[in-house]
């Protein structure tokens, strides 16, 4: 589903603030620290408890495989003026058993000293310009944590819609992203409709 220019770890998309590239073995230490935080954890669905440096290694092995194999991006974020330093990760892959038919699905978790800057919006608002772009996917679908509000704040700005029906998934289509990036300034050319 992904073209061959994700395929390759110098793949990066980079926002204002941030820098989303490929996972790496330098990120295992900073990524089991992070993920491994209580908040973290019973928030994020992909990720497995407890969570440490073993699973944290399996996670950017596989993140990478995804990313070679084109049934996905799993990104690493890391502050523009500093990319070496890991603070989160957001992608898509390919759609997984129990979604609700969409093409992909989303998955995005911040560390907790990151939070509160609208990091995650403009990670994700990033992903989702670049799927709609290059891919020709037409829904992307992300479950929603039980009691997280400040996930679905920003889901909601990023154009996914929170109807009541979906209790515990959201989908964003391609024209309702459209419709939400039109008279925006994107971080990459909107296709031509």
């Amino acid at each position: 589903m992904f073209p061959d220019l994700t395929r390759d770890d110098v793949f990066r998309i980079e926002t204002a603030r941030l820098w989303l590239r490929w996972p790496r073995a330098t990120d295992v230490a900073a990524f089991a620290r992070l993920a491994s935080e209580p908040d973290i954890s019973a928030i994020s669905e992909c990720l497995p408890r407890p969570f440490g440096p073993p699973e944290a290694e399996d996670f950017v092995i596989g993140a990478r495989r995804t990313n070679a194999e084109g049934r996905g991006i799993v990104l690493a974020l890391s502050p523009r003026n500093d990319p070496r330093t890991l603070i989160g990760m957001a992608g898509v892959q390919t759609r997984c058993e129990g979604s609700a038919g969409a093409d992909l699905v989303l998955g995005y978790w911040l560390g907790k000293p990151y939070w509160g800057n609208c990091l995650m919006q403009e990670a994700i608002e990033a992903v989702l310009d670049m799927v709609f772009v290059i891919t020709n996917a037409a829904t992307i679908e992300t479950p929603l944590a039980e009691g997280n509000l400040a996930a679905r704040k920003v889901l909601n700005r990023c154009g996914f819609p929170l109807e009541s029906g979906m209790r515990h998934r959201a989908i964003v289509t391609r024209p309702a992203w459209l419709a939400a990036r039109k008279g925006a300034v994107g971080r990459i050319a909107l296709p031509q409709v």
